[in-house]
């Protein structure tokens, strides 16, 4: 059987982040409720979609996870598990913000199966995390830490950012000295990109009309890119992707599958889906997608996903959450290998490239590839194309000549 990556989306969050674009917002219990007896119908409804591959990883991200009750996450756990062929040893991750788990969570998220935790610390100054709206101090977060180690789970992962309001290269020098000290055994360090229709937008143009710039200049952004990866590498971290770095054999798997396109399927509002060949999304509206898979399903059509005679029911309720669905072409197909590819350190295989197409790597992108080279850009090692330091600071500009 063929691997397959699950993502499960948790859309609710105590208040939305002023940097946050993703589809999330607070919610009362009654909601979270409706929303999570949805989400464990459209999985048992996916069972025939899952049958004949084998479940690797599963993210459940958000949103804020860590916000729904235990007993919640246990029960779409223990329902994705009777639904799918889950593999004997899977990568299980839940994303967790410090100040909405206790210990009785944790305990019950290691019982259910979830073998690693996703910290969102983004800083260790407090009044950085005040700047972008989070919810936390750092206090907060090693308390979640420590609690999280004391529950045995010994595969953390600690998100950082940089370029934030008020950052300095010194404080953010601080920031990734504390967080290494603590040793997770994963860290996701990314650059602060302000996105339209956020609160950070706002502040950030407000403040440009009084000409004033309330975030670090390009030149100490690049420094802080930089520092991340020396002080990471001196302290035993390997960087496997761009804004990635672990220790070794602690890569995260689910999102390296991304990478290396491996099918995957998205529940819950929002979600996105790579089934074969198909790139799909979930609807966004949180009203319909709850009504469409609760009220407007019969109880035989959940209950009964195996009967032929309810097969095309199935397929129908499943059809009408999908938007924005794509078919691959080819074309689509190589670009994507091409651009999720080069993210990772270890590059492209061109021997791979030729398998999975049927066509030469030179033949396709020859041109690009010694233009790229000209450029010093790219390197060809050993038949893996590989973005070198100075690509990597140029990597959106690489990336993008190997769109037709």
């Amino acid at each position: 059987m063929n691997g397959l990556e699950i993502y499960i989306h948790i859309p609710f969050c105590v208040k939305k982040c002023d940097y946050c674009d993703f589809l999330s917002a607070p919610a009362d219990l009654e909601t979270k409720e409706k929303y999570v007896e949805a989400l464990i119908n459209e999985i048992k409804l996916s069972k025939n979609k899952m049958s004949e591959y084998v479940v690797d990883t599963v993210f459940i991200g958000g949103g804020t996870p860590s916000l729904l009750e235990e007993n919640q996450i246990s029960k779409i756990m223990s329902v994705l598990r009777d639904n799918c062929n889950m593999s004997e040893n899977p990568e299980i991750t839940i994303e967790c913000n410090p100040g909405t788990i206790t210990e009785s969570k944790l305990w019950e998220y290691k019982k259910s199966g979830i073998n690693r935790i996703s910290f969102g610390l983004q800083s260790a100054n407090d009044e950085e995390l005040k700047s972008i709206g989070r919810i936390h101090n750092y206090a907060g977060f090693l308390e979640s830490y420590n609690l999280a180690r004391k529950c045995g789970f010994d595969n953390i992962n600690v998100d950082l950012m940089s370029a934030l309001p008020g950052q300095t290269l010194k404080s953010y020098e601080e920031t990734l000295n504390k967080v290494v000290r603590l040793e997770p055994e994963h860290i996701s360090a990314y650059s602060l990109i302000v996105e339209e229709n956020t609160l950070m937008y706002d502040r950030v143009k407000k403040a440009q009309i009084k000409g004033i710039n309330i975030l670090p200049d390009e030149e100490s952004e690049r420094k802080m890119y930089y520092l991340t990866n020396n002080i990471l590498r001196s302290n035993g971290y390997r960087k496997y992707e761009i804004s990635n770095y672990s220790k070794p054999g602690k890569e995260c798997k689910h999102n390296i599958g991304y990478w290396q396109r491996k099918e995957y399927l998205g529940f819950g509002i929002g979600a996105a889906s790579l089934y074969k060949e198909n790139r799909y999304n979930n609807i966004s509206d949180i009203n319909k997608y709850i009504e469409v898979l609760t009220n407007n399903i019969k109880e035989n059509s959940i209950n009964n996903v195996g009967n032929s005679s309810e097969v095309e029911n199935q397929v129908n309720i499943l059809n009408s959450i999908v938007k924005n669905l794509q078919q691959l072409t080819e074309r689509d197909r190589m670009e994507e290998f091409m651009f999720l590819g080069l993210r990772m350190m270890e590059g492209v295989s061109m021997e791979k490239f030729e398998r999975y197409f049927g066509k030469p790597y030179m033949e396709v992108y020859g041109k690009v590839q010694k233009r790229m080279e000209d450029k010093r850009f790219l390197i060809n090692d050993n038949g893996y194309v590989k973005l070198t330091e100075f690509g990597i600071d140029l990597s959106n500009y690489v990336m993008s000549e190997f769109l037709f």
